[in-house]
């Protein structure tokens, strides 16, 4: 009998809750499992690596200011050995560069303390309704959402859906920058070799041709039916931003 229940409770999502706060621990392992999910706490970023040994969750919800390792800490470790983990962090609200790192590390959400059951519940149903759907995580602050990559204006870096870098040469990073700052703007060849015209162009239209091709067939999800730096028939390209 009790078999029925658990897989419904399964169904709802598999929950670990971080926190050196024993009483919320309990306090939110008693609402979220009335509310049909299966949830598990750890008092430290010790004991929540064993319990992910054992079961990897759907969602982490991190406290960040625990003694010892902290929550960005164990944070950073969940998106190296488990991609696939949605990552809610629990701050304080005076925590802003917190936040922001939480954030650049790969979490999914924060919530401040303290907070109410019925908002934190909301958030772990979006970011699992975002996961199961399979939608990109919104981009880090700093970064612009190529497709199924992320430029980072700050480092100059291209990244894939894993968080791989991948390879960009100056010339390429100037010209998706300039569709970065002029999202679903169309854009000439002229525009666009006068706004990125500062690394030694070639001043011949097929040179932007040429590289829009290269990019393609990184950020693409096909290359051969572009969506995201889609040509506009006789205008020029476009950086679709939600493409």
């Amino acid at each position: 009998m009790g078999s029925i229940r658990e897989r419904a409770m399964a169904e709802s999502g598999r929950l670990l809750v971080v926190d050196d706060e024993r009483e919320l621990c309990d306090i939110l392992a008693e609402y979220f499992g009335g509310q049909g999910y299966v949830v598990v706490t750890a008092g430290d970023a010790a004991a929540a690596r064993e319990l992910i040994a054992e079961s990897v969750p759907d969602l982490a919800i991190l406290d960040i200011r625990m003694p010892g390792e902290d929550g960005l800490s164990l944070a950073r470790w969940l998106r190296e050995h488990h991609k696939g983990v949605g990552i809610i962090m629990l701050t304080t609200a005076a925590d802003v560069v917190d936040r922001i790192v939480g954030l650049e590390l790969g979490a999914d959400d924060y919530i401040p303390k303290p907070f109410e059951l019925r908002e934190l519940l909301a958030r772990v149903k979006s970011v699992l309704r975002r996961l199961r759907e399979g939608a990109p995580r919104p981009p880090r602050p700093g970064r612009v959402r190529f497709g199924r990559c992320e430029l980072d204006l700050d480092t100059r870096k291209l990244y894939d859906g894993s968080g791989a870098e991948l390879p960009l040469t100056a010339m390429e990073f100037d010209l998706l920058k300039v569709f970065a700052e002029r999202p679903n703007r169309v854009l000439n060849r002229d525009q666009l070799m006068e706004l990125a015209h500062n690394r030694g162009w070639e001043v011949f239209d097929r040179s932007i041709d040429l590289r829009i091709m290269r990019l393609r067939r990184k950020v693409e999800p096909d290359p051969d039916k572009p969506e995201v730096l889609k040509t506009v028939r006789g205008m020029g390209y476009m950086f679709a931003s939600g493409g």
